[in-house]
């Protein structure tokens, strides 16, 4: 389950191999590895909890996927546990109980918010979601037949700038276009390969990559793919 790569692309990241080696954190905040990615609105790092915690009062929204281990998340309203390939929500002004396994490697995105969006405690990903039809590519960017494509949102921030849930789509080719938004992706199923002037990439089921704002690249998927998303990108 490792990306298989020809050459590096810039505007694409194997979080799995950036997370490897994380050293162990007993606090939810310290001891995250040097983020993949930071700007003023998002940042992604890697963790490697360890024991147990609280966190009252959580300052941005983040969105917590896991990679290896099991992690437990206590609130008043439900005990979720995560396993790996799947992830949870965590709104901003969230208080939760936290629980890791001594093997728990995971992957933090966190948003920036003023205030909660579509819910005001944790929620996980749910991969058996019913999803509804999304709009396709633009069709002034694709080379070949219009996709079809499916979208379910388990978490839309206030400002409807961070959005998490599960989307797929039959196969479809993208020219490359520049990248707005910052995404984080695990591939349920499929195969993607990635490419711009700087080489090509291709991930697989179980990998996990993360797209950076900037001249972005082409997608190209000749099978149908399913993925976990996380992604903030500028309403305007």
């Amino acid at each position: 389950m490792s990306a298989m790569i020809e050459q590096a692309v810039d505007a694409v990241v194997d979080m799995r191999a950036y997370a490897a080696g994380t050293a162990p954190a007993t606090d939810w905040f310290a001891g995250r590895k040097a983020p993949a990615f930071a700007d003023n609105a998002a940042q992604v790092s890697a963790v490697s909890l360890r024991g147990e915690g609280r966190v009252e009062g959580l300052a941005a929204d983040e969105f917590v996927l896991v990679l290896e281990g099991r992690l437990e998340i206590e609130s008043d309203a439900r005990t979720l546990t995560v396993l790996p390939d799947n992830g949870v929500v965590l709104p901003v002004g969230s208080n939760f109980g936290w629980r890791a396994s001594d093997d728990l490697l995971a992957i933090v995105y966190t948003a920036p918010a003023q205030g909660p969006g579509s819910a005001t405690t944790p929620v996980a990903i749910d991969l058996d979601a019913d999803m509804t039809p999304s709009s396709p590519p633009a069709a002034e960017n694709l080379l070949g037949p219009v996709p079809s494509c499916r979208n379910h949102t388990d978490y839309l921030s206030a400002n409807s700038e961070f959005v998490c849930g599960i989307w797929d789509s039959t196969p479809y080719h993208r020219r490359q276009i520049p990248y707005r938004q910052v995404e984080l992706m695990l591939l349920l199923e499929g195969e993607v390969s990635f490419s711009n002037d700087k080489g090509s990439v291709t991930f697989r089921k179980g990998d996990v990559c993360m797209f950076v704002r900037g001249d972005g690249c082409a997608w190209l998927s000749e099978q149908y793919v399913k993925k976990i998303y996380a992604t903030q990108r500028p309403v305007s």
